[in-house]
């Protein structure tokens, strides 16, 4: 029996403009930090645009997995990653005042500091802004074309209802799958790894990969279980669709957290100076409570409140948890970036909230207009019935 699909609600008026006055707020506050101290307010930038990575970059990675494995049950969902995966068209503006700011943001552009260092001068073939900007260059170009092969892809499928298009975005997801590793390691060791140009970690690429994850999956599921609440997709699944869910955002947080684990306790065990001095900057001042922070707000409490099956079916816990989630992977990342500007201690004013909540706007904005533009359900997909009735055994 199939299940008739009804004509999904449109978005709220107050989601775009909620993310307008969002993005507004965000542009005044983050145009007054560039005015109060450039050099703070880079950080700041590096900080909000490396979370929009996650959440771009990330979401389409999830679209390329569904189609690797042949899930059915997130066919329902499929759109919510597709859409929030627009945020990397802007990725290629946003990026441009950090092309700008490379000189505030890394002491290997300067030249002195190079012919003085020998690390540096060691590192220069790699560490050089011309190499940079090219990679950044042929990583943003590899994203655009995969997101529009997707998208292009699941649209024409609305229409077509081929199933071969499905068979050709599987043959797409093999290659992405590696480039995404490849290309999501090195943005990481590029644009926060080489702030502290004298250390390396051969596991930060994977750190920042598990963490893209987390963030990924969990503000598809915000989303997907808003608007299945909401009865905006035209259908309405029960609850137990959410386990799937759940199980991911817990299954990517306890793979995070092994990756940060062995990450540290590596180099902890080996005690090498030019390896063990940047987690000890974070152990140091007030960055020793943030650092232990980080430990209860991205494992403990999301490992116990979402290990119980009863808390993967619950729609309120879910939202909350990964709510939660997105929160736990921006204060990762500041962790990350923020010591390398402040290393007397930790500070978070208006100056970093204003590009958090641009942020924010930005991910309204762009989902917005995709759902505004597009059908929120891929209705062409062959495995869509199969999603709407997916039942865990």
């Amino acid at each position: 029996m199939m299940m008739e699909l009804t004509t999904p609600k449109k978005l709220p008026a107050s989601v775009g403009k909620w993310g307008m006055i969002l993005t507004a707020v965000g542009v005044i506050m983050g145009g007054a930090a560039f005015a109060v101290d450039p050099h703070r307010a880079f950080f700041g930038y590096l900080w909000m645009y490396m979370f929009l990575v996650s959440i771009g970059v990330g979401s389409l990675a999830l679209v390329a997995l569904e189609y690797l494995v042949g899930a059915n049950w997130s066919t329902p969902f499929r759109r919510v990653p597709e859409f929030l995966a627009g945020i990397i068209l802007l990725l290629v503006i946003l990026v441009i005042p950090l092309l700008f700011g490379m000189h505030d943001l890394f002491h290997w552009t300067h030249a002195e500091a190079v012919a003085e260092d020998p690390i540096l001068k060691s590192k220069e073939p790699y560490l050089n802004t011309t190499f940079f900007i090219a990679r950044t260059g042929v990583i943003l170009l590899i994203w655009l074309i995969f997101y529009y092969l997707f998208t292009r892809n699941s649209r024409k499928q609305d229409i077509s209802k081929d199933p071969a298009l499905t068979a050709s975005s599987i043959k797409y997801s093999a290659i992405f799958a590696i480039l995404f590793i490849l290309t999501i390691s090195f943005t990481a060791i590029d644009w926060m790894m080489s702030l502290e140009p004298h250390w390396f970690s051969t596991m930060f690429g994977v750190y920042y990969f598990a963490g893209t994850l987390v963030a990924a999956i969990s503000i598809s599921a915000f989303i997907s279980v808003s608007l299945n609440e909401g009865g905006f997709f035209g259908f309405k699944v029960d609850d137990e669709k959410y386990y799937s869910f759940g199980t991911l955002m817990f299954a990517f947080n306890v793979f995070w957290t092994y990756i940060g684990f062995s990450q540290y306790m590596l180099i902890w065990y080996a005690d090498i100076p030019e390896e063990t001095f940047w987690f000890m900057n974070r152990m140091e001042g007030s960055w020793v409570y943030f650092s232990i922070g980080l430990l209860f707000v991205h494992f403990i409490i999301p490992f116990l409140m979402l290990l119980p099956r009863s808390s993967k079916v619950n729609p309120n816990l879910i939202l909350y948890m990964s709510a939660w989630l997105i929160y736990a992977h921006a204060y990762d990342l500041y962790w990350i970036i923020m010591p390398t500007y402040f290393k007397d201690g930790f500070v978070f004013s208006w100056n970093e909230l204003g590009f958090l909540v641009l942020a924010f706007g930005i991910i309204a904005l762009v989902f917005n207009y995709m759902a505004s533009r597009f059908n929120i359900v891929p209705v062409g997909d062959p495995k869509l019935q199969r999603g709407l009735y997916f039942h865990l055994n």
